[in-house]
């Protein structure tokens, strides 16, 4: 389960995907936005843990299968903690259908779906 605080930078990361990819927010299981009819879903990553391991981006079978059935896109972000805030360091749009093989394994089990992780440099 997320800590309060990877949701919090999280949700952050979403609003700055939104303003810089023009997509109008509509929370869905599937997807978080909406543009031209394109459906988005965001990612978002700290740069490292606080254990000093590098992120990775969560992306769970069931959701991803219907984004890129419908023709989405993603849009990742990488932050780093500042005081009590984040900064996002990078961001990337990418098709659902051009994402790195994706390897599906359990632990998705709160979401009843597949999960699969991407790497941060498998994206940027």
């Amino acid at each position: 389960m997320p800590s309060k605080k990877s949701n919090k930078y999280g949700t952050a990361c979403e609003y700055k995907l939104a303003e810089k990819y023009n997509v109008e927010l509509e929370r869905s299981s599937w997807h978080d936005g909406i543009r031209n009819g394109v459906p988005w879903e965001f990612k978002a990553t700290a740069h490292k843990h606080a254990d000093g391991n590098p992120g990775n981006f969560k992306v769970y079978k069931k959701y991803h299968e219907k984004l890129q059935k419908n023709g989405g896109r993603y849009g990742f972000a990488v932050y780093r903690i500042r005081g009590r805030g984040c900064q996002v360091l990078k961001m990337k749009s990418v098709d659902a259908g051009n994402l790195p093989l994706l390897r599906w394994h359990g632990g998705g089990s709160h979401r009843n779906s597949k999960q699969a992780k991407i790497a941060i440099g498998d994206v940027f």
